[in-house]
């Protein structure tokens, strides 16, 4: 596609945009909606509230923490350990909660996998 057209494409998807913004500026629901919402902003400031909070007392059933996991078993798995392990022969560091961090696949492919798994120096939760 040429520039040119490329730019009168946008240009009529602008002018398009442009419409339907005037088109909802005049609509009479989304003005009472803004209105509705300047004012819980305000006065969730006046309280020191956040929205999690409104939501929270209005609904003290919904958990928004599980809300990201819902639909999945993961809910209850919990978070790996972080492990250091600490060359001695460069002195270099690694802390990883997988084993699949780059730095330590190459040294356990060098040295093999005992060997750097006797460099471990720590394991925290």
């Amino acid at each position: 596609m040429s520039l040119l057209n490329e730019y009168i494409q946008k240009e009529q998807q602008l002018k398009q945009l442009q419409e339907d913004l005037q088109r909802l500026e005049g609509d009479q629901r989304l003005k009472s909606e803004l209105e509705f919402k300047a004012k819980l902003e305000a006065l969730m400031n006046e309280f020191g509230k956040r929205p999690a909070d409104v939501i929270a007392l209005l609904d003290p059933t919904n958990d928004q923490r599980g809300t990201k996991a819902s639909g999945s078993n993961n809910a209850s798995r919990r978070k790996r350990r972080l492990k250091t392990y600490k060359n001695p022969n460069t002195g270099e560091i690694i802390e990883t909660r997988g084993g699949n961090h780059k730095g330590l696949r190459s040294w356990k492919d060098e040295y093999g996998n005992e060997t750097v798994e006797s460099w471990l120096e720590s394991m925290e939760d």
